[in-house]
Protein backbone atom coordinates (compact mmCIF):
# COMPACT_ATOMS: atom_id res chain seq x y z
CA UNK A 1 0.00 0.00 0.00
CA UNK A 2 1.21 3.57 -0.90
CA UNK A 3 2.60 5.61 2.45
CA UNK A 4 0.18 7.53 3.69
CA UNK A 5 0.01 11.11 4.96
CA UNK A 6 0.04 11.12 8.55
CA UNK A 7 -3.47 11.95 10.29
CA UNK A 8 -3.21 15.28 11.78
CA UNK A 9 -6.49 16.65 11.86
CA UNK A 10 -9.67 15.84 13.62
CA UNK A 11 -11.82 16.46 10.73
CA UNK A 12 -9.54 14.11 8.38
CA UNK A 13 -12.21 11.99 7.45
CA UNK A 14 -9.41 9.18 7.70
CA UNK A 15 -10.14 9.77 11.49
CA UNK A 16 -13.74 10.28 11.69
CA UNK A 17 -13.81 6.75 10.15
CA UNK A 18 -11.26 5.24 12.66
CA UNK A 19 -13.38 6.36 15.47
CA UNK A 20 -17.11 5.22 13.96
CA UNK A 21 -16.79 2.01 15.73
CA UNK A 22 -15.81 0.79 19.44
CA UNK A 23 -13.82 -1.78 18.30
CA UNK A 24 -11.73 0.53 16.23
CA UNK A 25 -11.20 3.00 19.12
CA UNK A 26 -10.45 -0.12 21.58
CA UNK A 27 -7.80 -1.40 19.52
CA UNK A 28 -5.97 2.13 18.56
CA UNK A 29 -5.89 2.16 22.58
CA UNK A 30 -4.00 -0.88 23.16
CA UNK A 31 -1.65 -0.69 20.19
CA UNK A 32 -0.89 2.89 21.69
CA UNK A 33 0.34 1.13 25.21
CA UNK A 34 2.47 -1.59 22.83
CA UNK A 35 2.86 -3.49 19.60
CA UNK A 36 0.58 -6.67 19.26
CA UNK A 37 -0.44 -8.71 16.21
CA UNK A 38 -4.55 -9.08 15.18
CA UNK A 39 -4.19 -12.68 16.78
CA UNK A 40 -2.79 -11.50 20.42
CA UNK A 41 -5.29 -8.67 20.01
CA UNK A 42 -8.34 -11.28 19.26
CA UNK A 43 -7.44 -13.80 22.47
CA UNK A 44 -7.31 -10.26 24.56
CA UNK A 45 -10.77 -9.46 23.63
CA UNK A 46 -12.00 -12.22 23.27
CA UNK A 47 -13.27 -11.42 19.40
CA UNK A 48 -13.11 -13.41 16.22
CA UNK A 49 -9.58 -13.32 14.46
CA UNK A 50 -11.45 -12.26 11.14
CA UNK A 51 -13.20 -9.40 12.84
CA UNK A 52 -10.10 -8.07 14.65
CA UNK A 53 -8.10 -8.70 11.16
CA UNK A 54 -10.56 -6.71 9.63
CA UNK A 55 -10.60 -3.63 11.96
CA UNK A 56 -6.52 -3.70 11.94
CA UNK A 57 -6.63 -3.87 8.04
CA UNK A 58 -8.56 -0.98 8.14
CA UNK A 59 -6.41 1.22 10.42
CA UNK A 60 -3.51 0.14 8.46
CA UNK A 61 -5.26 1.32 5.64
CA UNK A 62 -6.06 4.87 7.18
CA UNK A 63 -2.69 5.11 7.98
CA UNK A 64 -3.58 5.17 12.09
CA UNK A 65 -1.59 2.22 12.05
CA UNK A 66 2.58 1.60 11.10
CA UNK A 67 3.71 -2.27 10.76
CA UNK A 68 7.04 -2.20 13.26
CA UNK A 69 7.90 -6.06 12.94
CA UNK A 70 6.58 -10.12 12.35
CA UNK A 71 7.36 -12.87 13.81
CA UNK A 72 7.25 -16.48 12.79
CA UNK A 73 4.21 -18.62 14.64
CA UNK A 74 3.02 -21.86 14.02
CA UNK A 75 3.77 -22.00 10.42
CA UNK A 76 2.45 -17.68 9.73
CA UNK A 77 3.98 -14.92 10.15
CA UNK A 78 2.30 -12.90 12.34
CA UNK A 79 2.20 -8.85 12.00
CA UNK A 80 2.86 -6.47 14.61
CA UNK A 81 0.95 -3.02 14.77
CA UNK A 82 1.43 0.20 16.60
CA UNK A 83 -0.60 3.44 16.62
CA UNK A 84 0.68 6.01 15.01
CA UNK A 85 0.44 9.70 16.98
CA UNK A 86 -3.17 10.48 17.12
CA UNK A 87 -4.41 14.04 15.96
CA UNK A 88 -4.79 16.94 18.76
CA UNK A 89 -7.40 19.21 17.20
CA UNK A 90 -6.69 23.09 17.82
CA UNK A 91 -9.16 25.10 19.21
CA UNK A 92 -9.73 26.78 15.78
CA UNK A 93 -10.26 23.09 14.08
CA UNK A 94 -12.46 22.01 16.94
CA UNK A 95 -14.56 24.72 16.30
CA UNK A 96 -15.09 24.56 12.58
CA UNK A 97 -15.62 20.86 12.91
CA UNK A 98 -19.55 19.98 11.68
CA UNK A 99 -21.63 18.47 14.73
CA UNK A 100 -22.13 15.61 13.48
CA UNK A 101 -18.49 14.79 13.32
CA UNK A 102 -17.90 16.32 16.65
CA UNK A 103 -20.08 14.35 18.43
CA UNK A 104 -18.46 11.18 17.28
CA UNK A 105 -15.26 12.38 18.36
CA UNK A 106 -16.44 13.04 21.58
CA UNK A 107 -18.19 9.81 21.96
CA UNK A 108 -14.84 8.21 21.10
CA UNK A 109 -12.91 9.89 23.43
CA UNK A 110 -15.22 10.04 26.30
CA UNK A 111 -16.19 6.17 26.29
CA UNK A 112 -12.33 5.76 25.57
CA UNK A 113 -11.59 7.94 28.93
CA UNK A 114 -14.57 5.98 31.07
CA UNK A 115 -13.20 2.48 29.85
CA UNK A 116 -9.95 3.20 31.08
CA UNK A 117 -10.78 4.69 34.37
CA UNK A 118 -13.20 1.99 35.50
CA UNK A 119 -10.65 -0.94 34.64
CA UNK A 120 -8.06 0.90 35.97
CA UNK A 121 -10.34 1.34 39.47
CA UNK A 122 -10.54 -2.17 39.77
CA UNK A 123 -7.37 -2.86 39.49
CA UNK A 124 -6.33 -0.49 42.33
CA UNK A 125 -5.72 2.10 40.25
CA UNK A 126 -6.85 5.16 42.34
CA UNK A 127 -5.93 3.02 45.89
CA UNK A 128 -2.47 5.57 46.21
CA UNK A 129 -2.42 8.83 47.82
CA UNK A 130 -1.22 10.59 44.78
CA UNK A 131 -4.45 9.85 42.66
CA UNK A 132 -6.80 12.22 42.14
CA UNK A 133 -10.47 12.38 40.90
CA UNK A 134 -12.49 15.59 41.07
CA UNK A 135 -15.92 16.78 39.44
CA UNK A 136 -16.13 20.88 39.82
CA UNK A 137 -19.14 22.96 38.80
CA UNK A 138 -18.19 26.79 38.42
CA UNK A 139 -20.14 29.70 37.83
CA UNK A 140 -18.19 31.65 35.46
CA UNK A 141 -18.03 34.99 33.11
CA UNK A 142 -16.67 34.69 29.63
CA UNK A 143 -13.30 35.76 30.60
CA UNK A 144 -12.99 33.48 33.77
CA UNK A 145 -13.49 30.49 30.97
CA UNK A 146 -11.20 31.56 28.78
CA UNK A 147 -8.48 32.13 31.88
CA UNK A 148 -9.44 28.63 32.85
CA UNK A 149 -9.06 26.98 29.55
CA UNK A 150 -5.41 28.79 29.17
CA UNK A 151 -4.46 27.12 32.49
CA UNK A 152 -5.45 23.71 31.23
CA UNK A 153 -3.60 24.30 28.47
CA UNK A 154 -0.66 25.09 30.78
CA UNK A 155 -1.10 22.12 32.85
CA UNK A 156 -0.86 19.52 29.61
CA UNK A 157 1.42 20.82 28.66
CA UNK A 158 3.78 20.79 31.25
CA UNK A 159 2.32 17.30 31.72
CA UNK A 160 4.02 16.96 28.62
CA UNK A 161 7.55 18.29 29.54
CA UNK A 162 7.13 16.00 33.26
CA UNK A 163 6.57 13.06 30.86
CA UNK A 164 9.71 13.42 28.53
CA UNK A 165 11.63 14.00 31.96
CA UNK A 166 10.31 10.74 33.60
CA UNK A 167 11.34 9.09 30.36
CA UNK A 168 14.63 9.77 29.98
CA UNK A 169 15.90 8.57 33.47
CA UNK A 170 13.43 5.50 32.33
CA UNK A 171 15.90 5.36 28.92
CA UNK A 172 18.94 5.31 31.79
CA UNK A 173 17.60 2.76 33.58
CA UNK A 174 17.60 4.72 37.05
CA UNK A 175 13.67 4.29 37.81
CA UNK A 176 11.00 1.87 37.31
CA UNK A 177 7.61 2.55 35.85
CA UNK A 178 4.59 3.58 36.93
CA UNK A 179 2.04 3.41 34.18
CA UNK A 180 -0.69 6.53 34.97
CA UNK A 181 -3.42 7.80 33.56
CA UNK A 182 -4.35 11.58 32.96
CA UNK A 183 -7.67 12.60 32.01
CA UNK A 184 -8.84 16.71 31.71
CA UNK A 185 -12.03 17.81 30.51
CA UNK A 186 -12.99 21.32 30.44
CA UNK A 187 -16.56 22.11 28.78
CA UNK A 188 -19.79 24.51 29.29
CA UNK A 189 -21.58 22.06 31.08
CA UNK A 190 -25.76 21.55 31.61
CA UNK A 191 -27.34 20.94 35.06
CA UNK A 192 -28.72 17.36 36.08
CA UNK A 193 -31.69 18.61 36.24
CA UNK A 194 -31.75 20.01 33.02
CA UNK A 195 -33.14 18.29 30.05
CA UNK A 196 -30.90 17.20 27.71
CA UNK A 197 -31.19 19.02 23.68
CA UNK A 198 -33.10 17.98 21.26
CA UNK A 199 -30.78 16.33 18.56
CA UNK A 200 -30.44 18.90 15.81
CA UNK A 201 -31.16 17.71 12.17
CA UNK A 202 -29.40 20.07 10.21
CA UNK A 203 -25.88 19.00 11.65
CA UNK A 204 -23.41 17.90 9.02
CA UNK A 205 -20.09 15.80 9.49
Amino acid sequence: MPKAEPVTDVADPRWLRAISHPVRVRLLAMLEEEAASPVVLAAKLEQPLGTIAYHVRTLYELGLLKLVSTRQRRGATEHYYRTVARPVPSPATWQGLGSVSKQRVLTALIDRATEHANRSAAAGGFDAGEAQLSTQTLKLDREGYEQLAAEARGWLERAREIAAEAQRRLDEGGAATVDVGLTLMLFESLAFSAELPADDPGGAA
